[in-house]
């Protein structure tokens, strides 16, 4: 198993670990609701080294990229970033991640936990000749997440960066242990959100500054459990349990987010083209809430009656809501808000109502 080089500070801190596509990370510090409490009133830190990231260099390699990812990064200039996917020629999620343009490279990053899936997707379309190189910069490269209202004045304090203008998926540059790391704002837990993305060498003097920095507001760090109710709240969907090979991106309200409908080509373009030209989208991604303590497993059927209409694609308890929430993908006609369904928990039929999305908004 691969570890993050902050697993002995994780190990200090009393973590309890989980195996995470082929890492060993944190899931939790020994007090969840603490940790929840600390992003959403103060501060939160994750490690969250484990996900996904490629830098792309060589002449071509925004030309290359134009031509296989569903959306338009021609307009993006250094410093900003999107959202994008790579789909099958049946317009299908294989991937889902967020694009970074710098000034001699464009650095992807997985929206959620799927190991090397968008790299080796990507990587049979890099055919002999293109002049642009993949570099896997999954063990190579750490990450932080900083989460909470006081996110922002933890993350200058720590590193100099002001941050607070930074617009979403934008970033400023910094140098933190001899390293140069890349300041991001981003979309994680409906908090002000930042990650610190550096090499591998500088992640422990991030870590350990940014617990300097944020000792006096309470910052903590915080697990995979809290981290996936966090995003869960937001109803952020993410590469994995809700986006994969049996969605297509209108159906998890990605119009105008992660695909293109004017850029030209790419691999599915003409299915997802055609959705939105005679709007026939088959199921569309809700929000549940459940009525029973029960957690459904990913996959859990949903239905009208006696009738099979959907599936959960992501559940967990919500601190901020004190109830099962889930992400999921019933039929169109059964997606309305307040819509009642069941879902089958080991042969159970339990109630959930259909709830607009996201479930928590910092107001």
């Amino acid at each position: 198993m691969k570890q993050s080089r902050l697993h002995d500070h994780h190990t200090k801190l009393g973590a309890t670990f989980e195996d995470v596509t082929g890492w060993t990370m944190p899931a939790h510090y020994g007090n969840s609701v603490a940790e929840h409490r600390a992003v959403r009133q103060a501060l939160g830190v994750a490690d969250i080294s484990h996900r996904g990231k490629i830098r792309v260099t060589g002449d071509d390699r925004v030309k290359w990229l134009q031509s296989v990812i569903s959306n338009d990064i021609l307009p993006l200039q250094p410093g900003q970033g999107c959202y994008s996917s790579f789909l099958t020629h049946k317009g299908k999620m294989l991937t889902y991640f967020r694009v970074y343009l710098q000034a001699d490279a464009v650095t992807l990053e997985d929206a959620g936990e799927i190991g090397d899936v968008t790299y080796a997707a990507l990587r049979k379309f890099l055919l002999y000749g293109t002049k642009a190189k993949m570099d896997n910069c999954g063990e190579s490269w750490g990450l932080l997440l900083v989460s909470g209202p006081k996110a922002a004045l933890v993350v200058d304090a720590a590193f100099g960066a002001n941050v607070e203008d930074v617009q979403p998926l934008n970033f400023i540059t910094a140098a933190i242990g001899g390293q140069t790391a890349m300041i991001i704002r981003t979309e994680e837990t409906g908090e002000q959100d930042y990650e610190v993305l550096i090499p591998a060498e500088g992640l422990v003097a991030a870590w350990e500054r940014l617990m300097h920095a944020g000792a006096q507001p309470g910052i903590k760090p915080f697990g995979i459990q809290v981290r996936e109710a966090l995003r869960m709240e937001a109803g952020i969907p993410k590469a994995g349990p809700d986006l994969n090979e049996e969605i297509v991106p209108p159906e998890a309200n990605l119009e105008g987010k992660a695909f293109s409908l004017t850029k030209g080509c790419y691999p599915g373009q003409e299915v997802v083209a055609r959705m939105d030209t005679y709007g026939n989208v088959r199921r569309k991604l809700v929000g549940l809430v459940l009525k029973d303590s029960a957690i459904p497993p990913h996959g859990a059927k949903l239905f009208s009656g006696d009738r099979e209409v959907g599936w959960v694609s992501s559940a967990t308890r919500s601190p901020q809501l004190n109830t099962v929430i889930a992400l999921g993908f019933p039929l169109r006609d059964f997606s309305a808000a307040d819509t009642e369904l069941k879902v089958e928990v080991e042969g159970k039929h339990l109630a959930a109502t259909v709830k607009p999305l996201p479930f928590f908004t910092r107001s």
